[in-house]
């Protein structure tokens, strides 16, 4: 029913680097259907309609480039968007959620992966989001941070140190993934372009008007690492409260999360500090794995500033240095994240924020 009914959607969503290439996706969606969400019932069929229409969005805005944004969301897809995303309790904007978490499915019985909607960019645009999807997944295996919660209300410091081994192996292993996405992040080109916000953007400094659902722009931010819920449950694990303004753009990052995500975070947030519970027990070897547990999310996150000092902020300098982008992508973006930080100073302002948890 799904497939039948919203078929004007998946359609477009299908073939959307084809679509964009040939600058053919707005004529298509001006002659979109307004489609009713009401046979929208379980949460797959939801979060793949924001999915579907994200991207169509990110389509629609930025298909003549990064001079050309619509200024306005046609009401066939800005109405049905809007619904979805207010029962899903998400933003109408595309995600990390909806690119990453959601965007993957096994492409044979080998279990290969591929994404289910992708942009221009080809190898590198798949590479980009699956590669993150990758680090995720190694992340999984370390969220046992309700277990670690769990053994710290009961005073168990065994428990607790087997927690934060797997964590420090979960990091180590995300690090390790990460790199993989240094070639890819040397040929990404058109593909980070679709993935800008309407929130701190210079392109589209007043934001974007969702016809049929306000006669005022909207300003959201766009799909950003800031957004994994893992990093964060870690960071509340760990105690590392970050300050200024790096602390309220990540607090903000909340709102595009799954409620559910959202929650587990701030459920942390209150629960006993580890951190103390580590400094009343004088244990060294539980010391020793809290500290180790630190600097290896430390490592993580000094591994990420070296890879977009290198592939994003140099080349975005070099670009306003000769009046043009060898990249192909925005320029005027390149120096902010793509939620809208100052790229460099908040991924440095983490880091440092993360090694004052030290024991």
């Amino acid at each position: 029913r799904f497939k039948y009914h919203y078929r004007a959607w998946m359609e477009l969503a299908n073939d959307l680097p084809n679509l964009i290439e040939s600058r053919k996706l707005r004529d298509l969606v001006h002659k979109m259907p307004v489609l009713s969400t009401h046979l929208l019932n379980s949460p797959q069929e939801l979060r793949l309609a924001h999915l579907a229409l994200g991207f169509i969005t990110m389509g629609y805005v930025w298909q003549e480039g990064q001079h050309a944004p619509a200024k306005i969301l046609p009401r066939a897809l800005a109405v049905p968007y809007w619904v979805v995303s207010r029962r899903l309790g998400l933003p109408a904007v595309l995600t990390y959620a909806d690119s990453v978490l959601s965007n993957w499915k096994l492409r044979d019985p080998s279990k290969n992966m591929d994404l289910v909607i992708s942009l221009p960019g080809g190898g590198s645009c798949r590479g980009f989001f699956l590669v993150s999807l990758l680090v995720e997944m190694a992340a999984s295996s370390g969220i046992k941070v309700g277990i670690v919660m769990h053994a710290v209300e009961n005073k168990d410091p065994a428990s607790v140190n087997r927690g934060l081994l797997d964590l420090t192996a979960s990091l180590k292993k995300m690090k390790e993934i990460f790199k993989l996405m240094h070639p890819i992040l040397r040929k990404l080109t058109v593909c980070g372009l679709y993935y800008f916000r309407w929130r701190d953007n210079p392109m589209l400094p007043e934001g974007l008007v969702y016809e049929g659902v306000s006669n005022e722009p909207v300003l959201l931010s766009g799909g950003s690492a800031a957004q994994s819920t893992a990093i964060q449950c870690f960071d509340a694990l760990l105690g590392i409260q970050h300050d200024n303004e790096s602390g309220a753009f990540l607090t903000r990052m909340r709102d595009y999360m799954p409620p559910a995500h959202r929650q587990l975070i701030e459920t942390l947030s209150d629960c006993p500090s580890l951190r103390d519970f580590i400094l009343s027990c004088a244990n060294p070897d539980l010391k020793q794995a809290f500290n180790d547990c630190v600097l290896a999310l430390e490592d993580l996150r000094t591994y990420h500033v070296s890879a977009v000092t290198k592939y994003i902020v140099v080349p975005a300098n070099r670009a306003q240095e000769t009046g043009h982008s060898d990249r192909g992508a925005g320029d005027k973006l390149d120096a902010t994240g793509t939620g809208g930080s100052s790229l460099l100073v908040f991924l440095k302002s983490v880091r440092d924020t993360t090694r004052k948890v030290l024991i």
